[in-house]
C-alpha cells in the first residue's frame, strides 16, 4: 500500500468535496484522514488516502489535476511513508473566548504563544461571532503528553483577565455541549445587588451588615454565623417593606435572555442561594424557574421579622448537596450541570458542577473556578455552552 496526501485550497463553493470523493471512490482509494475548514470564503481541505500497487498513479493524478483545473482550485499532493501515517488520540480541550467589544490580536497572540510553549497543538480555530466584529472564538487544541489542566487554566485565565476577556476551558468530550441544568446563586449573580444589604438599609444597619457580608463572601468568616449576625440586625422590619423591595431589585444584565434561551432548549433552571425564600420564590415565579432553595426568615404574629432564620441554613456545603439532589431528581449527570456564583459560599457548588462559573466574582472565587465571566454580560454563558447567537431569545 502507498499513501498520498492531497491538499486543496481556493474559493469555497458547493460540490468540491463531493467531486473529489467521487474520484477517490473511482480509483478505490482508502481515506485515512480528512479535515476541512473555511475562513472568509476560502477553503482549506486535506485528504490522506491509501491505495494499492494495482492503482495507476499517473491516471489517478491526472484525474485529480484535471478536476482542480476544471473547478478552479489549487491542488498540491505529496507521497507519505507508511511509518508516518498515524493518528494519535490525545486529550482534547476547547478554549472559548468572549468579549462583546471585540477580541484583540494581542490577546490571540498571547494565547497562541502560551499554547505553543506548553506543546499544545491547535487543531481548529472557529469564529463564533454573529457579525463582522470578532467577539467570540473557540480554540480547539490537543496535548499528547500528560497535562496539568489546573495549572494550564490558571495561566490562561491570567491572560484573559489582562485583556478583559471572559473565558472557559472545557474538555472536548460528550458532555461539552450536553448541559441540561443551570443553577444560579441569587445575590450579585442572578440579581445586581445583595438583598440582605438592601434590607439592612431599610432597618438602619447597612454599614454593619455590609462589612459582615464582605467578610463572608471573601471567606474570612463562617457563612452561617455571619448570616445569623446580619439577620439579627433586621429585627422589627415589616413584611410589607420586603414586598415593596422585590419589585425594585434589578436583574443582572442578560440573565433573562439566558434563561429564556436555555428554557427554550429544554434546560432545567434553578436558584440555590444563601439569601431568603421571600425573594428566591419571587424570582422563581417571575422568571419561570424550576427550583429555588434558600433560607427562611422568621416572622412574628404581627408580620415583622424576629431577627431569626428558620431551619437549617443554606451554607456552602448545603448548596453543593442541593445541587447534587436536583441533578439526581432530574436524572442528570453532574457533568451536565452548570453552576454560577460569585462568593466563597459558592465554591463547593461550583466545584461539584461539570461547569462552575465565577461570575464577576470575588478574588478567592476567581482563583479557584475553572471558568470566568468577569467582564461581559450574563449572555457570555450561552457562548460557553455552544449556543449560537441566532438562538438567543430576547
Amino acid at each position: 500500500m502507498k499513501n498520498i496526501l492531497f491538499k486543496i485550497s481556493g474559493h469555497d463553493k458547493p460540490g468540491i468535496t463531493a467531486n473529489l470523493t467521487t474520484l477517490i471512490a473511482k480509483h478505490h482509494l482508502i481515506i485515512k484522514d480528512i479535515g476541512q475548514s473555511v475562513t472568509h470564503g476560502l477553503l482549506s481541505l486535506s485528504i490522506l488516502t491509501q491505495f494499492s500497487k494495482e492503482t495507476i498513479e499517473s491516471e489517478l493524478l491526472k484525474d485529480f489535476l484535471y478536476e482542480a483545473n476544471n473547478s478552479q482550485f489549487q491542488l498540491d499532493y505529496e507521497f507519505v511513508e507508511s511509518k508516518d501515517v498515524k493518528r494519535v488520540f490525545a486529550e482534547e480541550f476547547v478554549i472559548s473566548c468572549i468579549n462583546p467589544k471585540g477580541l484583540s490580536s494581542l490577546f490571540i497572540k498571547e494565547i497562541a504563544e502560551f499554547c505553543a510553549s506548553k506543546f499544545l497543538n491547535l487543531l481548529d480555530i472557529k469564529n463564533k461571532s454573529l457579525n463582522t466584529n470578532l467577539t467570540s472564538l473557540d480554540l480547539h487544541f490537543v496535548c499528547n503528553d500528560p497535562l496539568d489542566i489546573k495549572n494550564l487554566k490558571s495561566h490562561i485565565l491570567k491572560i484573559s483577565r489582562k485583556h478583559q476577556v471572559d473565558l472557559s476551558i472545557v474538555q472536548n468530550n460528550v458532555f461539552r455541549y450536553n448541559k441540561r441544568l443551570i443553577i444560579f446563586d441569587m445575590d450579585s449573580t442572578l440579581i445586581q445587588t445583595e438583598v440582605i444589604e438592601e434590607l439592612a438599609k431599610l432597618a438602619g444597619s447597612h454599614e454593619e451588615v455590609k462589612k459582615i457580608t464582605d467578610q463572608a463572601m471573601e471567606g474570612e468568616i463562617d457563612f452561617s454565623e455571619s448570616l445569623k449576625k446580619r439577620v439579627k440586625t433586621l429585627k422589627g422590619l415589616e413584611k410589607e417593606k420586603l414586598t415593596q423591595l422585590c419589585d425594585k431589585i434589578p436583574l443582572t444584565d442578560g440573565v433573562e435572555e439566558v434563561i429564556k434561551t436555555v428554557k427554550s432548549l429544554g434546560f432545567k433552571v434553578g436558584i440555590i442561594s444563601g439569601g431568603f425564600t421571600f425573594f428566591t420564590d419571587y424570582f422563581k415565579n417571575k422568571l419561570n424557574l424550576d427550583y429555588a432553595f434558600s433560607n427562611k426568615l422568621e416572622f412574628d404574629s404581627k408580620n415583622t421579622l424576629t431577627g431569626n432564620v428558620e431551619g437549617q441554613i443554606v451554607d456552602a456545603e448545603k448548596k453543593a448537596i442541593l445541587l447534587e439532589l436536583i441533578a439526581q431528581q432530574e436524572s442528570i449527570s453532574l457533568d451536565q450541570v452548570v453552576a454560577i456564583g460569585d462568593g466563597a459560599n459558592d465554591l463547593q457548588m461550583l466545584a461539584m458542577a461539570g461547569m462552575g462559573i465565577a461570575f464577576h466574582a470575588r478574588k478567592i472565587v476567581r482563583d479557584a473556578a475553572d471558568h470566568q465571566m468577569s467582564h461581559g454580560p450574563m449572555t457570555s454563558i450561552l457562548h460557553f455552552l455552544g449556543i449560537p447567537e441566532s438562538y438567543f431569545k430576547n
